[in-house]
């Protein structure tokens, strides 16, 4: 096995573009390791829906990337607290849904720190009931990743906010991730440890277990360093793929929302059909009278085929020139209602 050296890279783009470059394109013999850390982001499932998933408005305001990977699975958050990390090995049927293989040293690394770590029939990995990392495989026909998370010290909070989804119905055939109780490694460790064992440390001893060498060996474990052209590569998915709106956000699967806001005058919904990330029908119910009737009815063919992005759906009613002192509704009140 060789340790993939990406220089430190946080950029969530740029460390899945290495992962999905590795997996497709290197010898299929060889098996190979990655840990890196990202800034604060969130990771989706390859078939998850972004708008179920993510509370996009918390994640945009807060300069959180949104990036979607590969492989299933749930949503996640990486941040400089939170350790990833990625066996990509040659395809073998033995090793597909066998999280064993590659958790398992893991767990030895986590326990030989005093940290209660086990393995959950969901091949996540708890401590005292608690979920501190999550997995993920993905295959092609010559090699597979199997990769995933470890909470070492990372912002409990921010994650919470940034998997909350407003609250909307949604209907959809996507993949829902499963919502679990989740702590760091690092309230498991001692005060010494503590004090000692920052996230350089940590990535230590689990390349000790990983490669299964002695401390003072980790040094010398095989190394692989990307070459000018790997990063041609890995830019080329990067511009391509991994920074895209069409990638990240337009892949969600098809869905519909529904939303209601309460007026003074009684209870207003929108039904917002999205296929491809942009909006296919509106259907507003509760219009109390004609004119206002007639201006949904136009708005909803003004926002047919507009990307459902914020933005782009305030630029589009802000189009219809609504009468809002007339019709007693808010162009602000209507983006609420037709937003996530």
């Amino acid at each position: 096995m060789f340790y993939i050296d990406n220089q430190g890279i946080n950029d969530p783009r740029i460390n899945l573009a290495i992962e999905e470059h590795v997996l497709r394109n290197f010898a299929p013999d060889h098996e190979y390791l990655m840990l890196y850390v990202n800034e604060p982001s969130v990771i989706m499932g390859k078939h998850q829906n972004i708008y179920e998933e993510v509370n996009v408005d918390f994640v945009q305001q807060n300069n959180i990337k949104v990036v979607r990977r590969v492989s299933g699975g749930g949503t996640v958050y990486h941040d400089l607290g939170n350790l990833n990390f990625s066996f990509l090995v040659p395809h073998d049927s033995s090793k597909l849904n066998n999280y064993h293989y590659f958790l398992d040293p893991i767990v030895e690394a986590l326990q030989s720190l005093g940290v209660p770590a086990e393995i959950s029939p969901r091949n996540d990995l708890m401590a005292a009931g608690k979920k501190i990392s999550g997995n993920a495989q993905f295959s092609t026909t010559k090699r597979m990743v199997s990769h995933g998370t470890l909470l070492f010290n990372s912002e409990i909070i921010h994650l919470s906010q940034s998997l909350k989804a407003k609250t909307t119905t949604i209907q959809s055939k996507s993949i829902k991730s499963v919502r679990s109780p989740v702590a760091n490694v690092y309230e498991y460790l001692s005060s010494e440890q503590q004090s000692r064992l920052n996230m350089e440390e940590f990535k230590k001893v689990l390349l000790q277990y990983i490669f299964k060498t002695q401390p003072n060996e980790v040094s010398t474990i095989p190394t692989y360093t990307l070459t000018q052209d790997d990063w041609e590569v890995v830019n080329k998915l990067v511009k391509e793929k991994y920074n895209t709106w069409e990638w990240n956000y337009a892949r969600s699967p098809k869905c519909s929302i529904h939303k209601t806001h309460q007026f003074d005058w009684g209870t207003l919904a929108a039904t917002v059909d999205i296929k491809k990330g942009h909006i296919q029908g509106v259907n507003f119910e509760g219009a109390h009278h004609s004119e206002l009737q007639a201006m949904l009815a136009q708005l909803a063919k003004t926002l047919t085929q507009v990307k459902f992005d914020k933005n782009s759906l305030k630029k589009a009613i802000a189009t219809a020139n609504i009468e809002e002192d007339k019709l007693n509704i808010k162009e602000n009140q209507i983006l609420q209602l037709v937003w996530q």
